[in-house]
């Protein structure tokens, strides 16, 4: 496995799901992990879960769309573990609706969360990164960036990480911070479940029917997306900066 032993990472949007995987996937690798939610109670399942194993964790509220509160966050987490060397921006909400439908609120929540929480996250982190001249930024995508109908909300704020993503690469590379993009496909979580659930249809017909359209001819788990999560943040990945890796069962090339 790699090795991330003396390294600190937070995770946003880490109480469940992907987040969650990544957080243990992080710890289980030697990191101290700030594992961040809404709320900070919302955490204390994955941090119980990183300290069982013998890793480290601090639980950690904020709305990562409100700068006070992220800065708050990313000083606690510092006092904690004394610095910051890895960012996962994972945090995120959908509101699908079909154009027509979509309300400002519906538009405004999913870009906020999204496209502001990793700006104000990056920005905040990097400050820190700057000073220690180390640093790996990894900000979740998705491949409804590539379009998806419903989610014209959730496809513009991830189409929008991507762009960020390739800029601050640009302008943190000379500050030995790498910044990459994962945009997952469809992965088995408690929200994709709930989303199918609320479509009326059951999650097996739901993942059964994504399973059929792709060449592996599976959906995604959460472990899918942790390990390319482990990938980028390695120091062996220092030469990879402003990608998208798609991790999707191959949907994007079809």
């Amino acid at each position: 496995m790699t090795n991330l032993d003396g390294r600190v990472a937070l995770v946003t949007g880490a109480a469940r799901g992907i987040g969650a995987e990544i957080a243990r996937l992080y710890a289980r690798a030697g990191a101290a992990v700030g594992v961040l939610d809404l709320e900070e109670d919302l955490t204390r399942d994955t941090v119980a879960a990183i300290a069982e194993a013998g890793g480290r964790a601090v639980a950690l509220g904020a709305d990562v769309s409100d700068a006070a509160q992220v800065d708050e966050a990313l000083e606690r987490l510092v006092r904690e573990f004394g610095g910051l060397d890895i960012v996962v921006n994972n945090a995120g909400v959908t509101r699908d609706n079909l154009l027509f439908r979509m309300t400002e609120d519906d538009w405004d929540t999913v870009v906020g969360v999204h496209m502001r929480g990793t700006f104000l996250v990056t920005r905040a982190a990097q400050r820190i990164m700057v000073e220690r001249r180390y640093g790996r930024v990894i900000n979740v995508s998705s491949t409804s960036a590539l379009g998806n109908r419903g989610q014209a909300n959730y496809s513009a704020a991830k189409a929008g990480i991507q762009g960020f993503t390739r800029t601050t690469a640009i302008e943190l590379g000379p500050f030995g911070i790498t910044v990459n993009s994962i945009g997952p496909g469809y992965v088995d979580t408690e929200m994709t479940r709930a989303t199918a659930e609320r479509l009326g249809v059951s999650v097996d017909e739901r993942l059964a029917e994504v399973a059929a359209g792709l060449p592996v001819r599976r959906a995604g788990k959460p472990a899918d997306i942790a390990n390319a999560a482990l990938f980028l943040a390695a120091d062996e990945s220092g030469f990879v900066t402003g990608q998208v890796l798609y991790v999707d069962g191959g949907r994007s090339v079809r």
